[in-house]
Parts: structure tokens; C-alpha cells; sequence
């Protein structure tokens, strides 16, 4: 089962427990109204990044390229692991909501302070 709950500076905004596998995090946000901030929806402006934690941490994950550009772009990582197909998997490695599909665990969603 999949449960969601957003956080933003340490106060329990969301929690959802409908959530799909597959899912992409940003639809299932918007659909739940949750005040993520996002802009474009499709992977290109980097307003949508977050950090999360889930039981399977720490792992490897594979990264797409847009979703690797992007987050240069917008300065929230440096050129070195622009270039990496695979990532560590932890609460600090930013992540775009609208490339970041949900898997069957439970997540806890850490939301920008100043969204």
C-alpha cells in the first residue's frame, strides 16, 4: 500500500493513502490539492522538486536526462551528478515531483520551506 504524507518545515500537511503505483507524485499532490509548488507539469521549469524518505533507502536510482537537466538548471544539483544515469537514493537528493513515480511503500514527501 502506498501512503503519502507531505511535510514542509517539520508540520504534517498531507497524508493520502489512495495513491496508485506508478503514480506520478505531482498528479497524485494536485489531485489532493497539497500546496506543492509546480509550474509547468511536464518536467521542465524544476519547481516541483522535492526530497523524500521511504523504507528502501538508501539505493541506487535511475535518473532521466530531462529530469537531470532540469535540476542543473535550476541549481539544485552541480554538474557532477548531471551526468550520472544513477543516483543515490537518500532524503537529500532532490527530485522533481512530476518525473518521480510512486512504488508500493510508504513515503514521507519533504516540501521546499519556501514554496
Amino acid at each position: 500500500m502506498i501512503r503519502l504524507s507531505f511535510w514542509r518545515g517539520g508540520a504534517l500537511l498531507a497524508q493520502i493513502d489512495d495513491a496508485q503505483p506508478g503514480d506520478m507524485l505531482l498528479d497524485v499532490a494536485r489531485f489532493h490539492e497539497v500546496p506543492l509548488h509546480w509550474r509547468c507539469g511536464q518536467g521542465t521549469c524544476g519547481t516541483c522538486a522535492v526530497h523524500i524518505r521511504h523504507a528502501a533507502q538508501p539505493r541506487e536510482v535511475m535518473v532521466g536526462r530531462k529530469e537531470r537537466n532540469v535540476l542543473l538548471r535550476a541549481g539544485l544539483i552541480d554538474a557532477a551528478p548531471a551526468v550520472l544515469e544513477s543516483w543515490p537514493d537518500t532524503d537529500a537528493t532532490p527530485r522533481l515531483a512530476c518525473h518521480l513515480p510512486l512504488e508500493d511503500m510508504a513515503w514521507q514527501v519533504l516540501l521546499p520551506d519556501d514554496n
